[in-house]
């Protein structure tokens, strides 16, 4: 038996392998710590067996995550959405339940025996409660990073999983009682739905108050950790309070982070909870996947087969009825359906619990929890072909593109030597105004229909379209605009954007922005005739006040900021990094760096020539000798013992030129 630091050891280690290279690949980390499960858990490696501390803490990652859960839940959100979360949210959730139900529970007992041996009534309703959920995490990072949490489809989606969110609430009520037997059943829920309610009426009535101050005075005491620990301190507690009144932890956390998102510190408490909530929750995953047998793919392939089949197909099935009955067009109930079609994370907590309470055997899940980990794979496969099926699916659908080209065209028909704005957001507004204060024709495409139409309605030209699409573009007019503007940041849209406009118009000129320096040259390698960096132009902006407020005369200002942004902002790109700076959008050898290379007595660097030491990709942004800095410094220029070469490059073409500086001269 392991004991619990070589369990540690084992796991940190395993997770460092297995994780982070799968993540390198886009591998969601709910799947990746599944996988460490897999590999790690006794059915494989026998590493996991019997560990009470693994799965004490795994515990608690469910119940950080149910705190951030309630971090979310605000009244105002729900109001504004309603119709969309009650109403489609629970038709889904319930008729999904309901359906497999009633399916487990009519099948013959034949083939439920083969499916899931020992099914009642009891496990069946936990079963179909399971499978009704999809995976919140997996799917809004999917709607964020496609950019489509703002489109038809994404915001039924998005409000069917708030639903289901909240739906786990009475489950976790619910499922306890299950455990207790039929016998005396319709008493044990009477008694928890009460005891729940009685805590919640309490909670809500005087939490916010009590809460309000308890962390206001914490606040006043001006110490994070101080802060950090009561933050810790109030879900535990909670999830304690609720677990001595023979209730759930996850619903204690769930009614603390409802309360803490009442109050101003919200946000702050977000922030700190994060770091213990993703660490627990991944343990929570590796022990889910411990719990796989990873031999049932193999000795029971036919029913994991035929499960993963029916959840997929059933539950779009559902969702594409329902979006349709909501009103919805085919294309976007297609979408919707197959947005939703997998079983998410807390199918994994739900069938945790029952197999906790004993409802069931462990080895009778196998099947199951193999099938719903390979919804989860099957996922992204899912949502990356969703547009192509929707299209080729319904003949609505296609109609509904040809009308949003026509409106694009109309909008740019007669238009020459235009501009085209690619996002409408706040940056592309801006552009916009400053176009239109200079008679400049403009056309702009988003894809958020809210700004659209308000946009439309106050007389912008602005429509409804995303700009990656080549007939998009073909109908703004590209053949026929002057230039072409990338407004929004995101890296791997406008990758894509420039791939298509080069296929188009190899020609135009294209202006891209950029939050990311690193990111200047991958846009103009991709074909961005200009990048403009938004830290650096802020940084030319501040010079430039500075410059005035110390005594420079503007004619000086305004030629020094010319020969800059000349350069291409050369002067400015790299910066001398620190232990405090932050860099998670690339890898850190990706950035421009700066670094001070000192020239030493008796090395290759003293007496030779600037240029023959610096290594391709590496230049020389400034020299400083006694004292004088010299910008710019030319190639030809004879290095001294005593000089400081200032390099700017990636951080490994760096480390070879100062070792190549540092080099012992031949003899």
């Amino acid at each position: 038996m392991l004991s619990g630091l070589e369990l540690t050891l084992i796991l940190l280690a395993a997770a460092t392998l297995i994780v982070v290279p799968l993540r390198r690949f886009g591998v969601p980390p709910l799947i990746a710590y599944l996988a460490v499960g897999i590999l790690i858990g006794p059915h494989a490696a026998g590493l996991a067996e019997g560990e009470g501390t693994l799965h004490a803490a795994a515990e608690l990652g469910v119940v950080f995550l149910m705190f951030s859960l309630g971090l979310e839940f605000n009244f105002a959100k729900l109001k504004a959405m309603r119709g969309f979360v009650f109403g489609l949210g629970g038709a889904q959730v319930g008729l999904t339940a309901f359906v497999l139900m009633a399916l487990l529970l009519l099948l013959p007992s034949v083939w439920v025996q083969w499916l899931l041996p020992g099914l009642d009534w009891r496990v069946a309703l936990v079963v179909a409660s399971a499978i009704a959920m999809s995976s919140t995490a997996l799917v809004t990072k999917f709607l964020v990073d496609r950019r489509e949490l703002e489109t038809e489809h994404g915001r039924r989606v998005f409000s069917v999983l708030l639903f289901q969110d909240l739906a786990v609430i009475p489950l976790l009520v619910v499922i306890p009682a299950l455990s207790q037997g039929t016998d005396g059943l319709a008493a044990a829920l009477a008694l928890a739905a009460l005891k729940a309610a009685i805590l919640l009426v309490l909670l809500l009535r005087f939490g916010p108050r009590v809460m309000r101050g308890w962390f206001g005075a914490v606040v006043r005491s001006r110490s994070h950790e101080l802060f950090t620990l009561n933050v810790l301190l109030a879900t535990l507690f909670f999830a304690w309070l609720t677990r001595q009144s023979g209730l759930s932890m996850e619903l204690g956390a769930f009614v603390a982070g409802m309360l803490i998102a009442e109050t101003e510190f919200r946000y702050q408490v977000e922030e700190d909870i994060k770091p213990f909530r993703d660490v627990l929750l991944g343990l929570f995953f590796v022990t889910i996947g411990a719990r796989l047998d990873s031999q049932a793919l193999v000795i029971h392939w036919q029913q994991v087969l035929v499960m993963l089949l029916g959840l997929l197909v059933l539950k779009a099935a559902i969702v594409v009825v329902l979006v349709r009955a909501f009103g919805a067009t085919a294309g976007v109930a297609i979408r919707s359906g197959l947005w939703l079609a997998q079983t998410g994370e807390f199918a994994f907590v739900l069938l945790a619990q029952a197999s906790k309470g004993g409802l069931f055997d462990n080895a009778a899940m196998q099947p199951l929890l193999a099938a719903i980990l390979l919804s989860l794979l099957a996922s992204p496969l899912l949502i990356s072909q969703a547009n192509r099926i929707a299209l080729r699916a319904s003949s609505e659908e296609w109609l509904l593109r040809s009308l949003e080209v026509q409106r694009v065209a109309s909008r740019s028909v007669g238009r020459y030597d235009h501009v085209i704005v690619c996002g409408f957001g706040r940056c592309g507004q801006s552009l916009a105004h400053v176009l239109e204060a200079e008679q400049v024709p403009y056309v702009a495409l988003d894809t958020d229909p809210d700004r659209v139409r308000e946009a439309a309605e106050a007389g912008e030209s602005v429509v409804y379209g995303d700009a990656s699409r080549p007939a998009l573009l073909q109908a703004a007019g590209i053949h026929r605009a002057r230039a072409l503007a990338i407004t929004f940041d995101d890296l791997p849209q406008a990758l894509k954007l420039l791939n298509t406009i080069r296929q188009l118009a190899p020609q135009l000129p294209v202006i891209a922005r950029t939050a990311n320096e690193a990111d200047i040259m991958r846009l103009r390698d991709a074909g961005a005739t200009e990048v403009v960096p938004e830290i650096t132009e802020g940084s030319l902006m501040i010079a430039s006040h500075a410059m005035a407020l110390a005594g420079v005369p503007m004619a000086r200002v305004r030629r020094r900021m010319r020969a800059v942004r000349e350069g291409r902002y050369a002067l400015l790109q790299g910066f001398f990094h620190g232990a405090d700076d932050r860099e998670t959008d690339e890898v850190e050898s990706d950035h421009l760096h700066l670094h001070a290379v000192p020239v030493l007595a008796k090395t290759l660097a003293a007496g030779s020539l600037l240029g023959s030491l610096l290594e391709e990709g590496v230049r020389a942004t400034a020299v400083v000798r006694a004292r004088t800095r010299t910008l710019d410094p030319p190639l030809s220029l004879s290095l001294e013992a005593g000089d400081v070469v200032v390099l700017s490059g990636r951080r490994d073409r760096i480390a070879a030129t100062e070792a190549k500086m540092n080099e012992q001269p031949s003899a």
